[in-house]
């Protein structure tokens, strides 16, 4: 995969760096992911296990958003409904 080269700012240090590959991040959860995508075939077995639970969070909290979003998209359908009913 190619990145985009990230640089931090000199008075900022970021939360962790990769191992492999040198790249910042600014939680320790992002570069679970980050390793787990880009240094699979290379990172330890207890690297993998860490990856395949924060992948599954991750999808977890996608989940919740995707519901959440839903919710917000079908109150406000009927709240526009229901004004216009009122309204017009």
């Amino acid at each position: 995969m190619d990145y985009i080269s990230t640089e931090v700012p000199p008075k900022q240090a970021p939360a962790t760096t990769c191992d492999y590959c040198g790249r910042p991040f600014a939680a320790q959860d992002r570069l679970t992911l980050h390793k787990g995508l880009a240094h699979y075939g290379v990172i330890s077995a207890s690297e993998k296990e860490a990856f395949k639970s924060e992948l599954a969070d991750e999808a977890d909290e996608l989940r919740t958003f995707r519901l959440k979003a839903l919710g917000m998209l079908v109150i406000l359908y009927f709240g526009l409904l229901l004004m216009y009913a009122i309204f017009a």
